[in-house]
């Protein structure tokens, strides 16, 4: 269904353990490659239905094969990911080489926060300069006094490390190709309209998988009328 209709689907693995990642890489090989087969078998190139791909902690569900490649091509088969990292050394850490050519597939850069140096650079170089005035004065006293005035022009990173670091929390830089960077806050998730349906607002809304997946089973023993289909319905946990 996915692609096809809109669909949700969670893959939820541990974040400490990566004994099992690589199941992990092999839906995502088989998930990228049958919806560009079927966007372009099937819907002449695009798929109806835009596939977003959320990869929360990208660097702790292990590696993607070839998704420096898949992320330059998925794009025009209406497919998006967004890579959410600490900090862009984690990115450079499992894809070595390709880290630059995964970031520079991705049009937006959105920098909520953090203090890693490598981050911290690389987000002062990408805001550029801005020009700025600069004044000179020079007070000579003696057995003849002189006073001097340079004026000139003169470039400033337009933020600075130290400035990206001490950044508030409420605060955001989002930079959009084609776009110069700018300044934002972030939003306020309370005052989204359907907040109350988080487990934030309140905790019956949290999702209890134990008591989900007890209920499918139930459902399927009174569709099917016996326990032999049950037994296929198991969950694994990694």
């Amino acid at each position: 269904m996915i692609g096809d209709e809109k669909t949700a689907l969670f893959v939820i693995i541990s974040d400490t353990d990566d004994t099992f990642n690589f199941i992990v890489s092999i839906m995502y090989t088989q998930l990228f490659n049958l919806l560009c087969d079927r966007a372009d078998d099937v819907y002449h190139g695009r798929l109806p239905v835009h596939v977003r791909c959320l990869l929360d902690e990208f660097a702790n569900i292990g590696q993607i094969p070839k998704f420096e490649k898949l992320i330059a091509t998925i794009r025009s088969r209406e497919i998006s990911a967004s890579i959410i990292l600490q900090s862009k050394s984690q990115l450079k850490a499992i894809y070595k080489d390709n880290a630059d050519t995964i970031e520079g597939n991705c049009d937006t850069t959105l920098f909520l926060g953090g203090k890693e140096k490598t981050t911290l650079k690389e987000m002062a170089e990408i805001l550029g300069k801005e020009t700025i005035d600069l004044y000179n004065t020079s007070d000579t006293r003696g057995t003849s006094q002189s006073y001097g005035l340079n004026y000139q022009k003169t470039g400033k990173e337009l933020m600075s490390q130290d400035e990206i670091a001490v950044m508030d929390g409420g605060k955001c830089i989002m930079q959009l190709r084609g776009v110069r960077p700018f300044f934002s806050n972030k939003f306020d998730i309370t005052k989204h309209k359907q907040y109350r349906l988080l487990s934030d607002f309140d905790d019956k809304n949290a999702l209890d998988i134990e008591k989900y997946v007890k209920n499918l089973c139930k459902a399927r023993v009174r569709d099917n009328d016996t326990v032999d289909e049950v037994e296929d319905a198991g969950v694994i946990e990694a």
